[in-house]
């Protein structure tokens, strides 16, 4: 990195030179043949007769030339050597205003909409590849904000569209209801669970579009404290056993005990109830869940595993994005507005942790790792004292620690 300039500490310091030769160069021909040479006395002769010309007598202008002139030669020569130095690299300085003239059509093609590489002299290749790279990284985040935005407007479609089919069911139901009284009680029976579960559904449909407008709008705040992992995660299990039964599904919590973490416990209740009503969704029915917790040098590891669809690599990449959803289908019964993986992320990196998905084999699952209560607590205190470089949570934009 030290001599990724050399070309340019090169160029400039032969500019240099060629300057300060040319400049000694001319200023010995002019020693040669004007001060010390043939045309030192035509120029005294002149300057002699230029003064008589005034009616100054020729013995007032010989003394004036010598104490002027003659006996400041030294002075005179210093002074037409830094003249002519200053003339030459004045001169030169339009090869370095070129450098600046690149660099500023290299920032234009950077703002401009045009998809051609900036080029510059070899001289500036360092700042050739920098600015490729930052237009190649506002390019790529221009993208991803369009294909969010356009994501976006998709699903508020989608959900406007799937907002009208419940509703819509609802009202056939009650008006049934209402209109036939003389209804057996086991179809009323029928008629108001179904209500009730097209109603359920408009509360989660409602509810997601409420996600969608707090997303990017709220700051999240963070309040940790000491919390046991192990405790967390089988309370979850126990609140899950009616989403569950729908399914014929069971979940096993095998974590060691006593693992303690500092965190913000609602946050993290979010997170791991995010990743369990992602594995319901997307799991066999009549199958196990298995949430794993294990100490794991300095983190915990929080394995969610379930045996679904295997999920395409190039999907993988993509699950954690904005409103992305890897069921494609997009049932209206079973999707969500593709948010729920994607704050899932947010909160774990939040918390100085990380989370990634495998599947292979018919198995899906979701990997998260997360600081022991011991490292977060020291990055607590490290980023209030505005000494924890590597805290996610304490550079991030907006967010708080409380």
């Amino acid at each position: 990195m030290k001599n990724k300039y050399r070309k340019l500490k090169l160029s400039l310091l032969l500019q240099t030179i060629l300057i300060t030769a040319l400049a000694v160069l001319v200023g010995a021909v002019i020693m040669e043949f004007i001060v010390d040479g043939i045309y030192n006395d035509i120029f005294s002769k002149v300057f002699i007769k230029f003064l008589t010309a005034f009616r100054v007598e020729e013995a007032k202008a010989i003394e004036i030339y010598w104490s002027l002139i003659g006996n400041n030669k030294t002075f005179f020569i210093a002074l037409g050597f830094l003249l002519l130095f200053a003339l030459f690299f004045y001169v030169s300085l339009s090869r370095i205003t070129k450098y600046l003239d690149q660099i500023s059509d290299g920032i234009n093609n950077i703002t401009s909409e045009s998809t051609e590489p900036v080029y510059l002299v070899a001289e500036l290749k360092p700042i050739e590849q920098r600015l490729n790279e930052i237009k190649a990284t506002l390019k790529r985040q221009e993208r991803e904000s369009l294909e969010t935005e356009q994501k976006k407007n998709d699903f508020v479609v989608f959900l406007a569209h799937d907002l009208k089919t419940p509703l819509t069911s609802i009202v056939a139901y009650l008006t049934m209801l209402e209109t036939q009284p003389d209804m057996s009680v086991e179809e009323r029976a029928r008629f108001t669970h179904i209500s009730l579960e097209k109603a359920l559904r408009l509360g989660e449909l409602i509810n997601e579009f409420f996600e969608i407008t707090r997303f990017n709008l709220q700051d999240i705040i963070l309040e940790p404290s000491e919390w046991n992992v192990s405790r967390l995660l089988e309370q979850l299990a126990d609140e899950s056993y009616g989403v569950l039964q729908d399914k014929g599904l069971s979940c096993i919590v095998d974590a060691e005990e006593d693992l303690e973490i500092y965190a913000d416990a609602d946050k993290l209740a979010r997170v791991f109830d995010n990743l369990l009503r992602n594995a319901v969704s997307y799991c066999y029915p009549d199958t196990t869940i298995t949430i794993q917790a294990r100490e794991k040098l300095k983190n915990i590891e929080i394995v969610f595993a379930n045996k679904g669809d295997t999920i395409p690599a190039h999907k993988l990449r993509m699950i954690f994005e904005k409103f992305y959803r890897a069921d494609e289908s997009r049932s209206s019964t079973t999707g969500g507005a593709g948010l729920g993986l994607a704050i899932t992320k947010e909160l774990v990196e939040l918390h100085g942790g990380s989370i990634y998905a495998e599947s292979e084999q018919n198995r899906i699952k979701f990997i998260v790792t997360l600081p022991r209560k011991e490292e977060a607590v020291e990055n607590e205190i490290l980023t209030r004292g505005g000494r924890a470089p590597g805290d996610k949570a304490g550079r991030r934009k907006g967010i708080q620690r409380k």
